[in-house]
């Protein structure tokens, strides 16, 4: 018999309209002001985001949404949201999407938490001594970026641009809402990618 040890801090709350104790959640974890990081349009288009504001500015959160992370997330994206973050003196970050919108919220986080250093420098070996809290609204199940303590992003300044992968405990999510209905809308293609 192989010997493991399984370590997952990472508060999972699985179910069907299970997004609505998203603010309940950011407030568990400290959060007061958060910014709220999506890929694409599918979460706009579905009405998720519109959902999530609504839910979060309810419970007397402030919040501010920003999108636009892609496939294989970009270092420019990051430090455009960091800059973001900075600005409304963020104290919390929320993911909305898949592994990507992750990656890129988790060196946000890091960055706003310690602006005299550039994203960057914490791919290049600059230990992360300190982050803002994370937490994670999944719109697709693939990566387990949500659970891990890894994060990857390419640096788009560089030609071909240069993939980097960082690995912290301050990479771990506070909580992280599956719900399962939040897939549905997703092309059958991109189910099947996340699947494999």
């Amino acid at each position: 018999m192989k010997k493991f040890t399984y370590y997952a801090p990472t508060e999972i709350v699985f179910g069907a309209g299970e997004e609505q104790r998203t603010a309940e959640l950011v407030k568990k974890y400290g959060g007061s002001r958060v910014l709220l990081i999506y890929g694409g349009h599918s979460a706009v288009r579905s009405g998720l985001i519109d959902r999530l504001m609504k839910n979060l500015a309810e419970a007397g959160l402030e919040v501010r949404s920003t999108g636009g992370v892609v496939p294989n997330p970009l270092l420019s994206t990051a430090r455009r949201m960091a800059k973001e973050a900075q600005e409304m003196k963020a104290d919390f970050i929320l993911a909305v999407g898949g592994g990507s919108v992750l990656d890129t919220a988790k060196g946000v986080a890091h960055a706003a938490a310690a602006p005299e250093h550039d994203i960057w420098d914490f791919w290049s070996g600059t230990k992360v001594e300190r982050s803002l809290p994370i937490g994670a609204v999944l719109t697709i199940s693939a990566a387990g970026s949500e659970t891990s303590n890894s994060s990857v992003l390419t640096n788009d300044d560089t030609k071909p641009g240069t993939k980097r992968g960082m690995n912290t405990d301050f990479n771990r999510c506070k909580f992280a809402v599956m719900d399962p209905m939040l897939t549905m809308t997703l092309p059958k293609w991109q189910i099947g990618a996340g699947v494999a």
